[in-house]
């Protein structure tokens, strides 16, 4: 291979990974807004021991997505692309269920959350939706930009919803205006709920969001998005 080619390679790859990256930002952050407004979950067989986070952390957040391995006392184990890693889980925690849905789930009147990228004609073309339980009507509501160009996070309720040969175009009210979204067949689309410990099953999708390496190197988090009976997380 010439020098030439070398680093017509090198370039390309180096390309690649950035788009990679832009992928797994989006994902995670339309994830990780629905989060926060859940309260803190416990099972009447009681939750797993949960840890107070402790030391100065050594670096800022990041999300773990992968398959759950295994969980001992407060230590989640996850399989991810890049190999296991161990989450301590702090207390209180947050758990969301993911459970499968589809686009006969949407209408006029639905409070959901769809990444999206802007099309040419003012519109934007969604990437994933998250359909909210009705106990998480409101959470994060508004439009706002992604880290990836040209892409954005809405969450707000259905105004209206026009059949295409393409998809449905959603119409969709929230404070900042409003926005519509076509959503193609393909889709991946999944409702959100207030969840519980008891969903940390082996074999699981998770996505544990915020996560924190303390100094002593240990990752602590509490805040998670797991897939229930099945269900795979959109990453």
């Amino acid at each position: 291979m010439s020098h030439r080619d070398a680093s017509r390679s090198a370039r390309d790859t180096q390309r690649h990974r950035r788009a990679w990256t832009r992928v797994t930002v989006w994902l995670a952050a339309a994830l990780s807004l629905t989060a926060l407004p859940v309260a803190s979950a416990s099972t009447a067989s009681g939750p797993p021991h949960l840890a107070q986070a402790t030391g100065t952390p050594a670096a800022r957040s990041t999300t773990i997505r992968g398959t759950i391995l295994g969980i001992e006392g407060d230590h989640l184990r996850v399989e991810t692309p890049g190999g296991a890693e161990t989450v301590t889980l702090d207390s209180p925690l947050t758990v969301t269920g993911a459970t499968r849905a589809s686009l006969a789930d949407i209408g006029p009147g639905t409070f959901l959350g769809t990444a999206a990228r802007a099309q040419a004609d003012g519109t934007f073309r969604a990437l994933e939706v998250h359909i909210f339980d009705e106990s998480m009507r409101g959470t994060g509501e508004g439009h706002r930009p992604m880290d990836a160009p040209g892409t954005t996070m809405t969450n707000a309720a259905v105004d209206a919803v026009v059949q295409r040969t393409d998809g449905p175009l959603l119409t969709l009210k929230h404070k900042d205006g409003v926005t519509q979204v076509l959503v193609p067949p393909d889709t991946p689309i999944v409702r959100f709920a207030p969840g519980d410990p008891g969903l940390l099953v082996p074999g699981a999708s998770v996505a544990v969001f915020r996560a924190v390496q303390m100094a002593d190197g240990a990752l602590h988090a509490s805040r998670l998005t797991v897939g229930v009976n099945g269900t795979r997380l959109p990453m």
